[in-house]
């Protein structure tokens, strides 16, 4: 029995959660667009290497989240350096977007996120901006869906005492 996706149904069925895991990650919806389609060039190249293990979904944001670990290395060695060491790098302004965001409370809530230390924050995003259900964070993370459910627990309780306790 072939267990090879036919790939313009597995587009048509995992663009959109692709898509909403990486733009979980980025937070740039061209970004993320920009990584979901890569992903699926790259899956289509290595379709021969998916053998039905696990979920195509979840096989896919395996994928989306290595393009993006390569992207945030890729950008770390791009990024420039001020000439003099007294120059200061300015941050862009931000985005109209942005500007709404602030203004309804997101942007303090995903710097919050943000500032969670590891495994929190991954998922934390992946639960609240990507959609992932909590067995497909575990698959994603090589976890399991109880890891998941706990850990977004524990996210969530350090997001609401400030997220500066200890770990224990």
């Amino acid at each position: 029995m072939d267990t090879t996706p036919d790939l313009h149904e597995a587009y048509t069925r995992h663009a959109r959660t692709v898509y909403r895991f990486l733009l979980s990650q980025c937070g740039s919806a061209d970004l993320a667009e920009e990584l979901t389609q890569e992903t699926f060039y790259r899956a289509v190249r290595s379709i021969d290497r998916y053998n039905g293990d696990c979920k195509l979904s979840v096989w896919l944001c395996q994928i989306a989240k290595h393009l993006w670990y390569q992207h945030l290395r890729r950008q770390k060695r791009e990024s420039p350096l001020p000439e003099d060491g007294g120059e200061e790098l300015v941050p862009p302004a931000p985005s109209a977007e942005a500007e709404v965001l602030a203004q309804t409370g997101q942007v303090d809530l995903l710097r919050r996120v943000h500032g969670l230390p590891e495994p929190y924050r991954e998922v934390v995003y992946l639960r609240s901006f990507g959609g992932l259900s909590f067995r497909e964070i575990g698959d994603v993370l090589d976890k399991t869906e109880t890891w998941a459910r706990v850990t977004f627990y524990r996210g969530k309780e350090r997001l609401k005492i400030g997220g500066d306790h200890d770990e224990k």
